[in-house]
Protein backbone atom coordinates (compact mmCIF):
# COMPACT_ATOMS: atom_id res chain seq x y z
CA UNK A 1 0.00 0.00 0.00
CA UNK A 2 2.71 2.61 0.71
CA UNK A 3 5.01 1.25 -2.38
CA UNK A 4 7.08 4.11 -3.98
CA UNK A 5 5.98 6.67 -0.45
CA UNK A 6 8.85 8.22 0.29
CA UNK A 7 8.92 8.84 4.50
CA UNK A 8 11.22 10.98 6.05
CA UNK A 9 11.52 9.21 10.00
CA UNK A 10 12.58 11.65 12.72
CA UNK A 11 13.36 9.96 16.34
CA UNK A 12 13.79 12.24 19.35
CA UNK A 13 15.21 11.87 22.99
CA UNK A 14 12.56 9.77 24.18
CA UNK A 15 12.67 5.90 25.93
CA UNK A 16 9.98 5.12 22.81
CA UNK A 17 12.37 5.64 20.55
CA UNK A 18 13.36 1.29 20.66
CA UNK A 19 9.54 1.41 18.93
CA UNK A 20 10.79 3.37 16.05
CA UNK A 21 12.67 0.76 14.52
CA UNK A 22 9.78 -1.60 14.50
CA UNK A 23 8.14 1.15 12.40
CA UNK A 24 11.20 1.21 10.46
CA UNK A 25 10.74 -2.52 9.75
CA UNK A 26 6.52 -2.37 9.45
CA UNK A 27 7.21 0.80 6.80
CA UNK A 28 9.46 -0.96 4.64
CA UNK A 29 7.97 -4.20 4.55
CA UNK A 30 4.63 -2.15 3.12
CA UNK A 31 6.94 -0.48 0.21
CA UNK A 32 7.88 2.51 1.73
CA UNK A 33 11.41 3.93 1.00
CA UNK A 34 12.84 5.16 4.65
CA UNK A 35 15.47 7.48 5.83
CA UNK A 36 15.70 8.53 8.78
CA UNK A 37 17.35 11.36 11.08
CA UNK A 38 17.67 11.21 14.92
CA UNK A 39 18.59 13.71 17.40
CA UNK A 40 22.12 13.53 19.31
CA UNK A 41 19.77 12.89 22.29
CA UNK A 42 17.80 10.09 20.80
CA UNK A 43 21.52 8.26 19.98
CA UNK A 44 21.38 7.45 23.74
CA UNK A 45 18.11 5.14 23.68
CA UNK A 46 18.64 3.29 19.86
CA UNK A 47 21.80 2.91 17.64
CA UNK A 48 22.23 4.88 14.37
CA UNK A 49 23.37 1.16 12.86
CA UNK A 50 20.12 -0.59 13.94
CA UNK A 51 17.83 2.39 12.39
CA UNK A 52 20.17 2.04 9.69
CA UNK A 53 20.52 -1.50 8.68
CA UNK A 54 16.46 -1.77 9.18
CA UNK A 55 15.88 1.67 6.68
CA UNK A 56 18.69 0.37 4.37
CA UNK A 57 19.81 4.11 4.09
CA UNK A 58 22.34 5.85 6.01
CA UNK A 59 21.20 7.49 9.34
CA UNK A 60 21.42 11.70 9.40
CA UNK A 61 22.06 13.33 13.07
CA UNK A 62 24.57 15.80 12.11
CA UNK A 63 24.51 18.77 9.66
CA UNK A 64 27.40 17.56 8.55
CA UNK A 65 29.52 14.62 8.41
CA UNK A 66 32.99 15.00 10.29
CA UNK A 67 35.30 12.51 8.75
CA UNK A 68 34.69 14.23 5.14
CA UNK A 69 33.13 17.73 5.70
CA UNK A 70 29.95 16.22 3.38
CA UNK A 71 26.89 18.77 3.77
CA UNK A 72 23.68 16.95 5.20
CA UNK A 73 21.28 19.78 3.23
CA UNK A 74 17.97 19.81 5.36
CA UNK A 75 16.70 21.37 2.25
CA UNK A 76 17.38 18.74 -0.28
CA UNK A 77 15.97 15.76 2.96
CA UNK A 78 12.73 18.34 2.83
CA UNK A 79 12.35 18.03 -1.00
CA UNK A 80 12.85 14.42 -0.87
CA UNK A 81 10.19 13.51 1.40
CA UNK A 82 6.29 12.39 0.66
CA UNK A 83 5.98 12.95 4.95
CA UNK A 84 8.02 13.47 7.45
CA UNK A 85 7.31 11.27 10.49
CA UNK A 86 7.92 12.44 14.07
CA UNK A 87 7.86 9.56 15.85
CA UNK A 88 8.57 9.45 19.19
CA UNK A 89 8.36 13.57 19.61
CA UNK A 90 9.59 14.29 23.13
CA UNK A 91 7.92 17.33 24.73
CA UNK A 92 11.56 19.40 24.27
CA UNK A 93 11.26 18.98 20.64
CA UNK A 94 7.31 19.38 20.43
CA UNK A 95 8.32 22.78 22.07
CA UNK A 96 10.92 23.87 19.56
CA UNK A 97 8.88 23.16 16.61
CA UNK A 98 6.16 25.04 18.16
CA UNK A 99 8.70 28.44 18.31
CA UNK A 100 10.95 27.41 15.48
CA UNK A 101 13.72 26.72 17.24
CA UNK A 102 16.36 25.31 14.98
CA UNK A 103 18.97 23.49 16.91
CA UNK A 104 19.51 19.89 14.98
CA UNK A 105 19.01 19.06 11.93
CA UNK A 106 15.93 17.16 12.88
CA UNK A 107 14.28 20.51 13.65
CA UNK A 108 16.04 22.48 10.76
CA UNK A 109 14.27 19.93 8.50
CA UNK A 110 10.95 20.27 10.18
CA UNK A 111 11.17 23.99 9.27
CA UNK A 112 12.11 23.94 5.60
CA UNK A 113 9.57 20.82 5.00
CA UNK A 114 6.88 21.06 2.79
CA UNK A 115 5.12 17.90 2.61
CA UNK A 116 2.78 17.13 5.82
CA UNK A 117 3.85 16.62 8.84
CA UNK A 118 2.90 13.34 11.52
CA UNK A 119 3.87 13.74 14.68
CA UNK A 120 3.52 11.44 17.72
CA UNK A 121 3.75 12.31 20.90
CA UNK A 122 5.64 10.36 24.05
CA UNK A 123 6.58 11.50 27.29
CA UNK A 124 5.31 11.01 31.22
CA UNK A 125 1.63 11.68 31.98
CA UNK A 126 2.61 14.85 33.90
CA UNK A 127 4.36 16.27 31.04
CA UNK A 128 1.79 15.77 28.18
CA UNK A 129 -1.03 17.44 30.31
CA UNK A 130 1.40 20.83 31.18
CA UNK A 131 -0.84 23.41 29.67
CA UNK A 132 2.56 24.60 28.12
CA UNK A 133 2.19 21.48 26.63
CA UNK A 134 -1.28 20.98 25.45
CA UNK A 135 -0.56 24.60 24.21
CA UNK A 136 2.40 23.90 21.59
CA UNK A 137 0.58 20.75 20.58
CA UNK A 138 -2.65 22.74 19.93
CA UNK A 139 -0.52 25.34 18.06
CA UNK A 140 1.36 22.37 15.79
CA UNK A 141 -1.71 21.22 14.80
CA UNK A 142 -2.88 24.68 13.96
CA UNK A 143 -0.54 25.04 11.62
CA UNK A 144 -1.60 21.69 10.00
CA UNK A 145 0.27 18.91 11.92
CA UNK A 146 -0.91 15.45 12.22
CA UNK A 147 -1.06 14.75 16.16
CA UNK A 148 -1.25 10.80 16.83
CA UNK A 149 -2.68 11.14 20.14
CA UNK A 150 -0.97 9.24 22.64
CA UNK A 151 -2.07 5.59 24.45
CA UNK A 152 -3.24 5.71 28.57
CA UNK A 153 -1.30 3.10 30.23
CA UNK A 154 2.14 2.18 31.96
CA UNK A 155 4.63 4.50 31.62
CA UNK A 156 8.93 4.73 31.80
CA UNK A 157 8.24 6.16 34.99
CA UNK A 158 6.10 3.82 36.41
CA UNK A 159 3.01 6.00 36.36
CA UNK A 160 -0.40 5.63 34.78
CA UNK A 161 -1.75 8.06 32.37
CA UNK A 162 -1.74 9.31 28.63
CA UNK A 163 1.54 10.04 27.44
CA UNK A 164 2.83 6.37 25.83
CA UNK A 165 3.55 6.42 22.17
CA UNK A 166 1.53 4.82 20.12
CA UNK A 167 2.03 1.43 18.91
CA UNK A 168 4.19 0.90 15.89
CA UNK A 169 1.19 -0.95 14.13
CA UNK A 170 -1.03 1.59 14.80
CA UNK A 171 1.49 4.42 13.95
CA UNK A 172 1.50 2.87 10.73
CA UNK A 173 -2.07 2.74 10.25
CA UNK A 174 -2.56 6.14 10.51
CA UNK A 175 -0.06 6.52 7.66
CA UNK A 176 -1.68 4.22 5.02
CA UNK A 177 -4.67 6.02 6.41
CA UNK A 178 -3.08 9.43 5.48
CA UNK A 179 -1.84 8.37 1.75
CA UNK A 180 -5.48 6.77 1.31
CA UNK A 181 -7.77 9.79 2.29
CA UNK A 182 -5.61 12.40 1.34
CA UNK A 183 -7.78 15.14 -0.43
CA UNK A 184 -10.12 12.61 -0.10
CA UNK A 185 -12.52 14.96 0.17
CA UNK A 186 -10.67 18.13 -1.75
CA UNK A 187 -13.17 21.46 -2.81
CA UNK A 188 -16.26 19.47 -0.59
CA UNK A 189 -17.97 21.73 1.91
CA UNK A 190 -19.23 20.48 4.84
CA UNK A 191 -21.06 22.01 7.91
CA UNK A 192 -20.60 20.53 11.30
CA UNK A 193 -22.55 21.51 14.38
CA UNK A 194 -20.93 20.83 17.48
CA UNK A 195 -21.53 21.74 21.53
CA UNK A 196 -24.58 22.85 23.67
CA UNK A 197 -26.83 25.94 23.38
CA UNK A 198 -27.09 28.08 25.99
CA UNK A 199 -30.51 29.73 26.50
CA UNK A 200 -30.86 33.06 28.61
CA UNK A 201 -33.03 33.53 31.73
CA UNK A 202 -31.24 36.37 32.97
CA UNK A 203 -27.34 38.07 32.42
CA UNK A 204 -25.83 35.03 34.72
CA UNK A 205 -28.17 31.75 34.51
CA UNK A 206 -29.04 30.24 31.30
CA UNK A 207 -31.10 26.50 30.06
CA UNK A 208 -28.08 24.08 28.63
CA UNK A 209 -27.05 20.65 28.69
CA UNK A 210 -24.06 18.63 29.07
CA UNK A 211 -22.52 18.50 25.57
CA UNK A 212 -18.93 18.98 25.83
CA UNK A 213 -18.85 19.25 22.29
CA UNK A 214 -15.75 16.77 21.66
CA UNK A 215 -17.81 14.72 19.26
CA UNK A 216 -18.79 17.46 16.65
CA UNK A 217 -14.76 19.09 16.95
CA UNK A 218 -13.74 15.47 16.00
CA UNK A 219 -15.84 15.06 13.08
CA UNK A 220 -14.52 18.38 11.74
CA UNK A 221 -11.05 17.85 12.48
CA UNK A 222 -11.45 14.19 10.70
CA UNK A 223 -13.20 16.00 7.84
CA UNK A 224 -10.19 18.89 7.74
CA UNK A 225 -7.46 16.02 7.69
CA UNK A 226 -9.35 14.75 4.23
CA UNK A 227 -9.37 18.07 2.55
CA UNK A 228 -12.89 19.21 3.15
CA UNK A 229 -13.65 23.33 4.02
CA UNK A 230 -15.09 23.03 7.32
CA UNK A 231 -17.87 25.60 8.84
CA UNK A 232 -17.88 24.31 11.86
CA UNK A 233 -21.10 26.54 14.59
CA UNK A 234 -20.47 25.89 17.52
CA UNK A 235 -21.58 26.77 21.33
CA UNK A 236 -19.72 27.54 24.30
CA UNK A 237 -16.97 24.50 24.29
CA UNK A 238 -13.66 24.59 25.93
CA UNK A 239 -12.01 22.93 23.02
CA UNK A 240 -9.54 24.89 20.75
CA UNK A 241 -9.36 23.79 17.49
CA UNK A 242 -7.37 25.61 14.57
CA UNK A 243 -7.15 24.09 11.17
CA UNK A 244 -6.34 26.06 8.14
CA UNK A 245 -9.13 24.08 6.70
CA UNK A 246 -11.34 24.82 9.42
CA UNK A 247 -13.83 27.76 10.18
CA UNK A 248 -14.83 28.20 13.56
CA UNK A 249 -18.24 30.27 14.00
CA UNK A 250 -18.49 30.41 17.51
CA UNK A 251 -22.51 30.71 18.78
CA UNK A 252 -24.28 30.76 22.12
CA UNK A 253 -28.23 30.13 21.65
CA UNK A 254 -30.22 28.36 19.53
CA UNK A 255 -31.40 31.13 17.83
CA UNK A 256 -27.94 31.82 16.97
CA UNK A 257 -26.96 28.32 15.53
CA UNK A 258 -30.25 28.50 12.93
CA UNK A 259 -29.40 31.67 11.97
CA UNK A 260 -25.68 30.85 10.64
CA UNK A 261 -27.02 27.52 9.55
CA UNK A 262 -28.90 29.33 7.43
CA UNK A 263 -26.48 31.12 6.21
CA UNK A 264 -23.94 29.08 5.36
CA UNK A 265 -25.74 25.82 4.82
CA UNK A 266 -26.35 26.54 0.71
CA UNK A 267 -22.79 26.98 -0.05
CA UNK A 268 -22.56 23.17 1.65
CA UNK A 269 -22.11 19.98 0.01
CA UNK A 270 -23.32 18.04 3.60
CA UNK A 271 -24.04 18.43 6.94
CA UNK A 272 -23.25 16.68 10.30
CA UNK A 273 -25.44 17.96 12.73
CA UNK A 274 -23.61 17.18 16.14
CA UNK A 275 -25.12 19.99 18.51
CA UNK A 276 -26.95 19.27 21.30
CA UNK A 277 -29.38 22.33 20.68
CA UNK A 278 -31.63 23.63 23.38
CA UNK A 279 -35.47 22.65 22.40
CA UNK A 280 -37.19 25.16 24.26
CA UNK A 281 -35.85 28.82 25.93
CA UNK A 282 -37.35 31.32 28.26
CA UNK A 283 -39.98 33.45 26.50
CA UNK A 284 -38.40 36.41 28.67
CA UNK A 285 -35.10 36.41 29.65
CA UNK A 286 -34.81 39.23 32.04
CA UNK A 287 -31.76 42.06 31.50
CA UNK A 288 -30.89 41.94 35.07
CA UNK A 289 -29.95 39.07 37.29
CA UNK A 290 -33.50 37.78 39.20
CA UNK A 291 -33.07 37.88 43.11
CA UNK A 292 -34.38 35.08 44.89
CA UNK A 293 -37.86 36.50 46.20
CA UNK A 294 -40.05 33.10 46.88
CA UNK A 295 -39.84 28.95 47.11
CA UNK A 296 -40.87 28.85 43.58
CA UNK A 297 -40.28 30.42 39.91
CA UNK A 298 -41.95 30.09 36.70
CA UNK A 299 -40.44 30.11 33.59
CA UNK A 300 -42.50 29.93 30.57
CA UNK A 301 -40.33 28.22 27.49
CA UNK A 302 -41.06 28.87 23.91
CA UNK A 303 -39.76 26.25 21.06
CA UNK A 304 -36.57 27.22 19.19
CA UNK A 305 -36.02 26.96 15.64
CA UNK A 306 -35.68 23.30 14.82
CA UNK A 307 -32.45 23.51 12.62
CA UNK A 308 -32.74 19.43 11.68
CA UNK A 309 -35.96 19.71 10.16
CA UNK A 310 -35.19 23.36 8.54
CA UNK A 311 -31.87 21.96 6.75
CA UNK A 312 -33.78 18.87 6.01
CA UNK A 313 -36.90 20.68 4.01
CA UNK A 314 -34.88 23.00 2.00
CA UNK A 315 -31.51 20.47 0.74
CA UNK A 316 -30.56 20.03 -2.50
CA UNK A 317 -28.41 17.23 -3.80
CA UNK A 318 -26.74 17.78 -0.31
CA UNK A 319 -26.11 14.74 2.41
CA UNK A 320 -27.58 15.79 5.51
CA UNK A 321 -26.81 13.56 8.68
CA UNK A 322 -27.97 14.16 11.97
CA UNK A 323 -27.76 12.60 15.54
CA UNK A 324 -29.90 10.85 18.17
CA UNK A 325 -29.11 10.68 21.50
CA UNK A 326 -31.49 8.70 23.44
CA UNK A 327 -32.33 6.52 26.65
CA UNK A 328 -34.40 3.57 25.57
CA UNK A 329 -35.90 2.04 22.35
CA UNK A 330 -33.21 3.50 20.70
CA UNK A 331 -33.55 1.90 17.15
CA UNK A 332 -36.90 3.14 16.71
CA UNK A 333 -36.77 6.47 17.93
CA UNK A 334 -33.57 7.15 15.62
CA UNK A 335 -35.23 5.38 12.63
CA UNK A 336 -38.33 8.36 13.58
CA UNK A 337 -35.63 11.44 13.51
CA UNK A 338 -34.46 10.03 10.36
CA UNK A 339 -37.30 10.38 8.56
CA UNK A 340 -39.08 13.74 10.17
CA UNK A 341 -35.85 15.57 9.70
CA UNK A 342 -35.20 14.22 5.86
CA UNK A 343 -31.89 12.65 7.23
CA UNK A 344 -29.41 11.22 4.84
CA UNK A 345 -28.40 8.70 7.90
CA UNK A 346 -28.10 9.43 11.68
CA UNK A 347 -25.96 8.57 14.50
CA UNK A 348 -27.61 6.79 17.26
CA UNK A 349 -25.80 6.91 20.64
CA UNK A 350 -27.50 5.41 24.08
CA UNK A 351 -27.30 8.29 26.80
CA UNK A 352 -27.20 5.11 29.20
CA UNK A 353 -24.55 3.04 28.13
CA UNK A 354 -20.76 3.02 29.64
CA UNK A 355 -18.40 4.97 27.59
CA UNK A 356 -20.87 6.68 25.40
CA UNK A 357 -23.16 10.17 25.70
CA UNK A 358 -22.13 13.21 27.29
CA UNK A 359 -18.74 14.25 28.79
CA UNK A 360 -16.98 11.33 27.77
CA UNK A 361 -14.13 10.51 25.76
CA UNK A 362 -15.16 7.38 23.94
CA UNK A 363 -18.21 7.19 22.33
CA UNK A 364 -20.30 3.84 21.05
CA UNK A 365 -22.92 4.50 17.72
CA UNK A 366 -25.54 2.60 15.52
CA UNK A 367 -25.71 4.45 12.18
CA UNK A 368 -29.13 3.88 10.61
CA UNK A 369 -29.01 5.23 6.61
CA UNK A 370 -32.33 6.55 4.86
CA UNK A 371 -32.35 2.61 2.69
CA UNK A 372 -32.45 1.18 6.19
CA UNK A 373 -29.12 0.29 6.56
CA UNK A 374 -28.26 -0.52 10.08
CA UNK A 375 -23.78 -0.53 11.42
CA UNK A 376 -23.53 -1.05 14.70
CA UNK A 377 -19.97 0.03 15.91
CA UNK A 378 -17.81 -0.85 19.19
CA UNK A 379 -16.56 1.48 21.50
CA UNK A 380 -14.09 3.59 20.54
CA UNK A 381 -12.47 7.32 20.92
CA UNK A 382 -14.29 10.25 19.64
CA UNK A 383 -11.70 10.39 17.16
CA UNK A 384 -11.72 7.07 15.77
CA UNK A 385 -15.58 7.19 16.13
CA UNK A 386 -15.51 10.48 13.76
CA UNK A 387 -13.50 8.58 11.72
CA UNK A 388 -16.29 5.97 10.71
CA UNK A 389 -19.17 8.89 10.34
CA UNK A 390 -17.15 10.79 7.82
CA UNK A 391 -16.72 7.40 6.08
CA UNK A 392 -19.93 7.28 6.20
CA UNK A 393 -20.60 10.82 4.45
CA UNK A 394 -17.63 9.74 1.67
CA UNK A 395 -19.59 6.54 0.64
CA UNK A 396 -22.74 7.89 0.45
CA UNK A 397 -21.49 11.01 -1.95
CA UNK A 398 -19.89 8.06 -4.13
CA UNK A 399 -23.48 6.17 -4.44
CA UNK A 400 -25.54 9.15 -4.86
CA UNK A 401 -22.87 10.59 -7.76
CA UNK A 402 -22.74 13.91 -6.55
CA UNK A 403 -20.50 15.90 -8.41
CA UNK A 404 -18.47 16.67 -5.60
CA UNK A 405 -15.44 14.57 -5.67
Amino acid sequence: MLKGKKILLGVTGSIAAYKAAILVRLLIKEGANVRVIITPMAKHFITPLTLATLSKNPILVDFFNPENGEWNSHISIGEWADLYLIVPASANTIAKMTYGVADNLLLTTYLSIRCPVMIAPAMDVDMYNHPSTQQNISILKARGNIIIEPATGELASGLEGKGRMEEPEKILQEVKNFFFNKNQLKDVKVLVTAGPTYEAIDPVRFIGNYSSGKMGYSIAEELALRGAKVFLISGPVNIALEHPNVKLIKVKSANEMYEECKKNFSQCNAAILAAAVADYRPVNSSEQKIKRKANNINIELTSNPDIAAYLGSIKKNQILAGFALETNEGIENAKKKLKSKNFDFIVLNMANEDGAGFMKDTNKITIIDNKNNIKNFQQKSKKEVAKDIVDTLYSLMNDNFLNIL
